[in-house]
């Protein structure tokens, strides 16, 4: 049902306020109300929900206060956000990898499965192992003896070469 300039319903109205708070586009809110509600509704018209634009400057306090609420809220909660867990990601990269090799791209597939991998592997965490295999926390920077001495040994024949422009291995 499109929409001839009539007021625009309250429920409406809510979900513009709502999803506009939450930093979507005048194009996305309209393609959601389209689908949402089977109403279409001008860019213009769902920009004038927004108090952060121009346009939006006269909206009514009710209807401002939904939408700094809406925003408090968005800004805070990141658990509402579907692609912040693990496991949507996870599924969401299964999807994309079938349909992938499905339609013979491999070399998207092969990028897909590993960005999974890495997902899985902590890849995209800034967690360091500071253990040793016996459990007891590692020294910072330490070197066994076998890899002490060859760097020691490397630094000297840098420094000999250094010294007397010539090769130490001549």
């Amino acid at each position: 049902m499109a929409r001839k300039g009539g007021p625009i319903p309250e429920p409406v109205k809510v979900a513009i306020i709502q999803a506009l708070a939450c930093f979507d586009t005048p194009s996305t809110v309209a393609a959601t109300i389209k689908t949402d509600f089977g109403l279409t509704l001008s860019l213009q018209a769902i920009e004038m929900h927004d108090p952060t634009k121009r346009a939006g400057r006269r909206l009514a306090k009710r209807w401002r206060d939904i939408f700094e609420e809406t925003r408090a809220r968005f800004k805070e909660d990141t658990s509402a956000i579907a692609i912040s867990h693990r496991a949507t990601r996870l599924r969401m990269l299964d999807r994309m990898a079938t349909a992938a090799e499905k339609r013979g791209n491999y070399p998207l597939a092969a990028k897909l499965i590993e960005q999974a991998a890495r997902e899985v592997g902590g890849g995209f965490t800034n967690k360091v192992d500071v253990t040793n295999s016996d459990g007891s926390l590692r020294a910072p920077n330490a070197l066994d003896e076998v890899a002490r001495a060859a760097r020691l040994a490397a630094l000297a024949a840098a420094y000999n070469k250094a010294q007397d422009g010539t090769d130490a291995a001549d």
